[in-house]
């Protein structure tokens, strides 16, 4: 461990600036490509920034955490298929995809107890019957978002100008 201004660097628990960076610069350059370029190219640009994100989170603490792989993997598949048959439709319906995965996957951990805090969000401080209202809400938020993602795309053009 190595102190850097006040903040004490373990490996299993980067800096909160690293995780923000591998969790949210592949959508920052996906959006830069996307309005310098065009979708296709932002396309490519993303796929190749998931792989970066994923290579320096595994870099920095040895682990690649699961949301990361199954939206790396999605995001890949349909990338790929956006590219190889030159249709924007596979990477418009990756957002709805991955919404509804989280929806269905929070929704039966609702039902069933599956996901239990210890195991998601131990940082989290809360009885079971908060943790359950916590989470029907990201339940609920993810559909919603799912919902939103497919009117968008349906109704909104790609292009800019």
């Amino acid at each position: 461990m190595t102190t850097n201004k006040g903040y004490v660097m373990d490996k299993t628990q980067p800096h909160p600036l690293f995780k923000l960076a591998t969790e949210l610069g592949p959508l920052l350059v996906f959006f830069v490509a996307n309005a310098k370029f065009h979708l296709f190219v932002a396309t490519g640009a993303f796929m190749v920034a998931i792989v970066v994100a994923m290579v320096a989170s595994y870099v920095v603490t040895r682990h690649v955490p699961i949301m990361a792989l199954v939206t790396g993997a999605i995001v890949l598949v349909f990338g790929t298929l956006t590219l190889v048959l030159h249709d924007e439709t596979f990477i418009k319906l990756k957002p709805t995809i991955i919404y509804g995965l989280l929806r269905a996957v929070l929704g039966a951990g609702y039902c069933s107890a599956l996901l239990h805090r210890r195991h998601v969000r131990p940082d989290v401080q809360s009885d079971a019957a908060g943790w359950r209202i916590l989470t029907l809400r990201w339940a609920l938020f993810f559909a919603g978002m799912a919902v939103l993602n497919e009117i968008v795309w349906r109704t909104q053009t790609t292009d800019s100008g």
